[in-house]
């Protein structure tokens, strides 16, 4: 997507890193104005860039608003490029600033206005609006045909070094949601894990690996152990609840076998809690049962206990990933490690060795306060729990 970053020179070190966090996602973006010549042929060279744009981000500060800043300006020629700025237009809040100070043109569409990190905001508002416009585009296209065709066509520019699909569908079927490229802060205000990280950018399974499709992994490798209790499962009255009873061993097998792995731990939270720090995945509103499933102590897991995977749309995360709160725990990759070193700051991966796997995001059996997206749970990699399930990650290149 072609984008416009309009910004006021005394923010040019957060317009720099939003930059940069939108190149990474493929993006076009028209950022440094400094190799332009000055005088008529600034202007023509910035009318033609903005004019040509598909998506215009004004990073609102003081400076940007100031009456003598050339934002301004270029404020104006995207009002005459947009005359319906809803989904063309992106205000990037940088400072407070009172609504009635902001030109009307802003003020007509819905600033971005985070508590946390704003250059991963802003890289995952993008996103998402890369997302509703593929998702508008597929919906027009009549015909499976077409879609796959369309599908085809987003792979591969994807390969090619283009926008990222926002969706994909990995060797067992799974659809797979894109987490854009950013920072993110990790654990909450009482973790000694928290810490601001970046990562790049990666797909992970909408929904948890289900027994119908762990049931073709077992018909494919004989050697692997079935869950606890497999022979005892009505596989057909059960297709779509997430597998349980799976060790961490068997699980990472799972995921190579799709040509896929775990998400490691800092991928799993941030597909969970986004870059706004948000307690939970679908933000701050206390947990209810149209958003999870938990405090569900029935001693039967396919009889009562487990929801079919994706049953809470409400509780999805910012990325469009379903239950990652509730229903079951989930092994991740690393092992656990109380902190983290100072010097992870880059697709942490956690320790080497260990005795203990983490498990992320609290499952059925947990209380309300247990299935908060910064929750963490360790256990040894043999564990086989009737709670404990898990989903599948993947570079996204």
């Amino acid at each position: 997507m072609k984008i416009f970053l309009s910004y006021a020179s005394q923010d040019r070190a957060v317009a720099d890193q939003i930059n940069r966090a939108l190149l990474e996602q493929g993006h076009d973006v028209f950022f440094d104005r400094e190799d332009l010549p000055p005088g008529e042929e600034f202007h023509i060279r910035i009318r033609r860039a903005i004019e040509r744009t598909d998506l215009f981000i004004f990073l609102i500060s003081a400076s940007a608003l100031d009456p003598g800043s050339y934002t301004l300006n270029e404020l104006d020629i995207a009002e005459r490029r947009f005359t319906r700025p809803s989904g063309r237009m992106l205000p990037v809040l940088l400072h407070a600033t009172s609504i009635q100070h902001l030109p009307a043109f802003l003020s007509s569409v819905t600033l971005l206005d985070s508590p946390g990190n704003v250059v991963a905001a802003t890289a995952d508002a993008v996103h998402r609006l890369v997302l509703q416009r593929q998702r508008k585009q597929w919906g027009m296209i009549g015909g499976s045909v077409a879609v796959a065709a369309l599908v085809a066509a987003v792979a591969w520019s994807a390969r090619r070094g283009g926008t990222l699909a926002p969706e994909r569908v990995g060797r067992d079927g799974a659809p797979s949601m894109l987490v854009p490229v950013g920072d993110f802060v990790m654990g909450d205000a009482d973790a000694p894990l928290r810490r601001v990280l970046y990562l790049d950018a990666f797909y992970i399974d909408q929904y948890e690996v289900t027994t119908a499709r762990y049931a073709k992994f077992l018909a494919a490798n004989t050697s692997v152990t079935p869950p606890d209790g497999w022979q005892e499962i009505e596989l057909a009255r059960v297709p779509e609840m997430p597998v349980v009873n799976v060790n961490w061993n068997d699980a990472s097998a799972y995921c190579t076998w799709v040509s896929a792995r775990l998400p490691t731990e800092a991928e799993w939270e941030k597909s969970a809690r986004g870059s706004d720090e948000r307690p939970y995945p679908w933000g701050a509103i206390s947990p209810d049962l149209e958003r999870a499933n938990y405090e569900n102590a029935s001693p039967d897991a396919y009889g009562g206990g487990l929801s079919k995977v994706g049953t809470h749309p409400s509780g999805r995360s910012p990325f469009g990933v379903d239950d990652l709160a509730g229903n079951v725990s989930e092994w991740v990759a690393d092992w656990y490690v109380d902190t983290l070193a100072v010097t992870t700051a880059r697709n942490p991966t956690g320790p080497t060795t260990g005795s203990m796997r983490v498990i992320r995001g609290g499952g059925r059996l947990e209380q309300r306060e247990g299935i908060a997206s910064t929750k963490r749970y360790a256990a040894p990699p043999e564990l086989r729990r009737p709670d404990v399930g898990f989903r599948c990650a993947r570079a996204a290149r």
